[in-house]
């Protein structure tokens, strides 16, 4: 959970920088550096960073890779939960 969050606000920084280097004219960060981010748990931040800043967001590409990383990860969340038994403990 903890890695989720760092790799999210990762990605939230990296979509920033990228949006504001296009509007500059500057080099820009390598898209697979941004769609890498996602596949390794950064895909809720990149999510929203792309409705934040209205960056990427006609790239149907990086919709589809965010989207899929979070369901993973919410599948593989899903799975942990029930498997130990945590909702189990709290209740």
């Amino acid at each position: 959970m903890i890695f989720t969050a760092v790799m999210s606000i990762a990605a939230f920084i990296c979509y920033g920088i990228d949006k504001h280097r296009a509007r500059r004219g500057s080099r820009r960060l390598d898209e697979s550096l941004l769609i890498g981010l996602g596949i390794l748990g950064g895909a809720p931040g990149a999510l929203i960073a792309m409705k934040v800043f209205r960056h990427k967001t006609r790239h149907r590409r990086f919709w589809a890779v965010n989207f899929a990383a979070l369901t993973v990860y919410l599948m593989l969340f899903i799975h942990i939960v029930l498997k130990t038994g945590f909702i189990n403990s709290v209740f």
